[in-house]
């Protein structure tokens, strides 16, 4: 397993609607186990495979995050959100991509998901609480939209500015 490199925001790649995966292929399962290296390492509880440059629907997630739980990753491909309920939640929400930035985002408080898993089978589950957060934050990179799109201009405004700042930062270490 590698672990890959994380787009910073702005980055034109975080921005695109990516094109769904056409065969569950090695390839594929490769990028998983190298999405869930990268996520751990960060550490992070959800990744979406536009993070690491790979412009495909595959996200993965694992939101068991208690120091004594058991890890439970989950690699979602072509995920879809098939039902939400009308009652919505708020959550702190923060982004690999966007580091050390965090802001409250409003989203369904449960989300029906339809995805293929990795055996090539259709999966489906409904997702409460983090997990519900985390599946629609993740779906959202799959079609070009980051949590800071739910903000008001000047707060995205001011937390793009302080990555095109850290980018500046690390280009010259």
């Amino acid at each position: 397993m590698t672990i890959r490199n994380i787009l910073i925001h702005p980055d034109p790649r975080l921005k695109k609607t990516v094109a769904p995966v056409a065969d569950v292929t090695d390839d594929v399962r490769r990028l998983a186990d190298d999405m869930l290296e990268t996520m751990y390492d960060a550490p992070g509880i959800g990744l979406a495979a536009p993070q690491v440059a790979v412009m495909t629907r595959l996200l993965v997630m694992d939101c068991a995050k208690e120091d004594a739980a058991t890890p439970e990753p989950m690699v979602l491909i072509n995920p879809s959100v098939i039902w939400s309920s009308d009652e919505l939640s708020v959550y702190d929400e923060g982004c690999l991509s966007i580091p050390d930035q965090y802001a409250e985002v409003e989203r369904p408080t449960s989300v029906k998901v339809s995805w293929t898993g990795l055996d090539g089978k259709i999966v489906q589950e409904t997702f409460d609480g983090l997990w519900s957060t985390c599946v629609q934050h993740e779906i959202d990179h799959l079609d070009g939209k980051l949590f800071i799109d739910y903000l008001k201009p000047l707060r995205r405004q001011m937390i793009t500015r302080k990555m095109q700042k850290l980018k500046r930062e690390m280009a010259r270490d």
